[in-house]
Protein backbone atom coordinates (compact mmCIF):
# COMPACT_ATOMS: atom_id res chain seq x y z
CA UNK A 1 0.00 0.00 0.00
CA UNK A 2 1.27 3.41 -0.91
CA UNK A 3 1.25 6.40 1.38
CA UNK A 4 -1.30 8.17 -0.85
CA UNK A 5 -3.65 5.19 -0.68
CA UNK A 6 -3.29 4.96 3.10
CA UNK A 7 -3.97 8.69 3.46
CA UNK A 8 -7.07 8.31 1.26
CA UNK A 9 -8.39 5.56 3.54
CA UNK A 10 -7.68 7.73 6.61
CA UNK A 11 -9.52 10.62 4.90
CA UNK A 12 -12.53 8.34 4.38
CA UNK A 13 -12.55 7.27 8.02
CA UNK A 14 -12.25 10.90 9.16
CA UNK A 15 -15.16 11.88 6.88
CA UNK A 16 -17.22 9.03 8.34
CA UNK A 17 -16.46 10.34 11.83
CA UNK A 18 -17.52 13.85 10.83
CA UNK A 19 -20.77 12.74 9.18
CA UNK A 20 -21.67 10.37 12.01
CA UNK A 21 -20.91 13.21 14.40
CA UNK A 22 -23.30 15.54 12.58
CA UNK A 23 -26.17 13.11 13.03
CA UNK A 24 -25.02 12.41 16.58
CA UNK A 25 -25.02 16.10 17.48
CA UNK A 26 -28.69 16.38 16.55
CA UNK A 27 -29.50 13.30 18.61
CA UNK A 28 -27.45 14.65 21.53
CA UNK A 29 -29.26 18.01 21.42
CA UNK A 30 -32.57 16.13 21.37
CA UNK A 31 -31.55 14.25 24.52
CA UNK A 32 -31.56 10.80 22.92
CA UNK A 33 -29.56 7.85 24.19
CA UNK A 34 -27.67 7.26 20.94
CA UNK A 35 -25.93 10.62 20.73
CA UNK A 36 -22.69 12.03 19.43
CA UNK A 37 -20.22 9.31 20.42
CA UNK A 38 -22.51 6.41 19.55
CA UNK A 39 -23.29 7.71 16.06
CA UNK A 40 -19.65 8.56 15.39
CA UNK A 41 -18.51 5.09 16.47
CA UNK A 42 -21.15 3.34 14.38
CA UNK A 43 -20.23 5.36 11.31
CA UNK A 44 -16.48 4.87 11.84
CA UNK A 45 -16.94 1.15 12.48
CA UNK A 46 -19.09 0.64 9.39
CA UNK A 47 -16.56 2.53 7.30
CA UNK A 48 -13.63 0.56 8.70
CA UNK A 49 -15.29 -2.84 8.26
CA UNK A 50 -16.27 -1.99 4.69
CA UNK A 51 -12.70 -0.90 3.93
CA UNK A 52 -11.45 -4.14 5.46
CA UNK A 53 -13.88 -6.20 3.41
CA UNK A 54 -12.66 -4.55 0.20
CA UNK A 55 -8.91 -4.22 0.80
CA UNK A 56 -8.08 -6.35 3.82
CA UNK A 57 -8.64 -9.83 2.44
CA UNK A 58 -7.08 -9.77 -1.00
CA UNK A 59 -5.37 -12.85 -2.31
CA UNK A 60 -3.20 -13.41 -5.37
CA UNK A 61 -6.39 -14.10 -7.32
CA UNK A 62 -7.88 -10.76 -6.24
CA UNK A 63 -10.52 -9.82 -3.72
CA UNK A 64 -12.12 -12.81 -2.00
CA UNK A 65 -15.70 -11.50 -1.55
CA UNK A 66 -16.08 -7.92 -0.37
CA UNK A 67 -19.81 -8.26 0.18
CA UNK A 68 -19.53 -10.82 3.00
CA UNK A 69 -18.34 -8.43 5.71
CA UNK A 70 -20.48 -5.58 4.39
CA UNK A 71 -23.56 -7.81 4.63
CA UNK A 72 -22.67 -8.65 8.22
CA UNK A 73 -22.53 -4.93 9.06
CA UNK A 74 -26.20 -4.68 8.12
CA UNK A 75 -27.04 -7.73 10.25
CA UNK A 76 -24.98 -6.57 13.23
CA UNK A 77 -26.41 -3.07 13.13
CA UNK A 78 -29.89 -4.59 12.89
CA UNK A 79 -29.11 -6.36 16.17
CA UNK A 80 -28.11 -3.02 17.74
CA UNK A 81 -31.31 -1.47 16.41
CA UNK A 82 -33.41 -4.22 17.98
CA UNK A 83 -31.75 -3.42 21.30
CA UNK A 84 -32.74 0.23 20.94
CA UNK A 85 -36.44 -0.64 20.80
CA UNK A 86 -38.40 -0.58 24.03
CA UNK A 87 -41.91 -1.99 24.29
CA UNK A 88 -44.03 -0.78 27.21
CA UNK A 89 -47.71 -1.59 27.29
CA UNK A 90 -49.07 -0.78 23.86
CA UNK A 91 -46.31 1.73 23.06
CA UNK A 92 -43.00 1.12 21.28
CA UNK A 93 -40.23 3.68 21.71
CA UNK A 94 -36.79 3.93 20.19
CA UNK A 95 -37.89 3.54 16.57
CA UNK A 96 -36.24 6.77 15.45
CA UNK A 97 -33.04 5.87 17.32
CA UNK A 98 -33.01 2.46 15.65
CA UNK A 99 -33.55 4.02 12.22
CA UNK A 100 -30.84 6.59 12.94
CA UNK A 101 -28.33 3.85 13.83
CA UNK A 102 -29.21 1.97 10.66
CA UNK A 103 -28.82 5.03 8.40
CA UNK A 104 -25.55 6.10 10.06
CA UNK A 105 -24.05 2.69 9.36
CA UNK A 106 -25.06 3.09 5.71
CA UNK A 107 -23.39 6.50 5.64
CA UNK A 108 -20.17 4.93 6.91
CA UNK A 109 -20.36 2.22 4.27
CA UNK A 110 -20.97 4.80 1.51
CA UNK A 111 -17.91 6.79 2.60
CA UNK A 112 -15.82 3.61 2.61
CA UNK A 113 -16.63 2.82 -1.02
CA UNK A 114 -15.80 6.43 -1.96
CA UNK A 115 -19.38 7.63 -2.45
CA UNK A 116 -18.62 10.69 -0.36
CA UNK A 117 -21.13 13.03 -2.01
CA UNK A 118 -23.91 10.50 -1.56
CA UNK A 119 -22.91 10.09 2.10
CA UNK A 120 -22.89 13.87 2.63
CA UNK A 121 -26.31 14.21 0.98
CA UNK A 122 -27.79 11.40 3.10
CA UNK A 123 -26.30 12.95 6.24
CA UNK A 124 -27.87 16.33 5.46
CA UNK A 125 -31.17 14.64 4.66
CA UNK A 126 -31.03 12.65 7.90
CA UNK A 127 -30.22 15.69 10.08
CA UNK A 128 -32.92 17.73 8.33
CA UNK A 129 -35.46 14.96 8.86
CA UNK A 130 -34.57 14.53 12.52
CA UNK A 131 -34.46 18.25 13.31
CA UNK A 132 -37.20 19.82 11.23
CA UNK A 133 -39.75 17.01 11.26
CA UNK A 134 -39.59 16.48 15.04
CA UNK A 135 -42.19 19.24 15.74
CA UNK A 136 -44.48 17.82 13.05
CA UNK A 137 -44.12 14.34 14.50
CA UNK A 138 -44.82 15.62 18.03
CA UNK A 139 -47.94 17.47 16.84
CA UNK A 140 -49.19 14.36 15.07
CA UNK A 141 -48.63 12.24 18.18
CA UNK A 142 -50.51 14.72 20.37
CA UNK A 143 -53.43 14.97 17.97
CA UNK A 144 -53.48 11.40 16.76
CA UNK A 145 -55.38 10.27 19.85
CA UNK A 146 -58.22 12.68 19.09
CA UNK A 147 -58.30 11.68 15.43
CA UNK A 148 -58.21 8.01 16.35
CA UNK A 149 -61.11 8.41 18.84
CA UNK A 150 -63.18 10.28 16.24
CA UNK A 151 -62.58 7.51 13.72
CA UNK A 152 -63.56 4.84 16.27
CA UNK A 153 -66.76 6.74 17.11
CA UNK A 154 -67.64 6.92 13.42
CA UNK A 155 -67.00 3.20 13.00
CA UNK A 156 -69.16 2.39 16.05
CA UNK A 157 -71.97 4.55 14.69
CA UNK A 158 -71.86 2.69 11.38
CA UNK A 159 -71.97 -0.72 13.05
CA UNK A 160 -74.39 0.15 15.83
CA UNK A 161 -77.19 -2.35 16.37
CA UNK A 162 -80.70 -1.03 15.82
CA UNK A 163 -82.33 0.42 18.91
CA UNK A 164 -85.35 -1.21 20.59
CA UNK A 165 -87.70 1.46 19.19
CA UNK A 166 -86.50 0.77 15.67
CA UNK A 167 -86.97 -2.99 16.13
CA UNK A 168 -90.44 -2.51 17.57
CA UNK A 169 -91.60 -0.37 14.65
CA UNK A 170 -90.12 -2.81 12.17
CA UNK A 171 -91.78 -5.82 13.79
CA UNK A 172 -95.13 -4.03 13.99
CA UNK A 173 -95.03 -3.33 10.24
CA UNK A 174 -94.53 -7.05 9.58
CA UNK A 175 -97.50 -7.93 11.78
CA UNK A 176 -99.91 -5.80 9.71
Amino acid sequence: MTLDFTLDLIRRIMLAALLGGMVGLEREWSGRAAGLRTNMLICIGSCLFTILSIYGFQSDAGIVDPSRIAAQIVTGVGFLCAGALIHRGGHVSGLTTAADIWVVSGIGMAVAVNLSYVAIFVTLLCVTTLYFLAPVSNWLEMNAGDLHREREDQQRALHRKPTATYRTRKSSKRAS
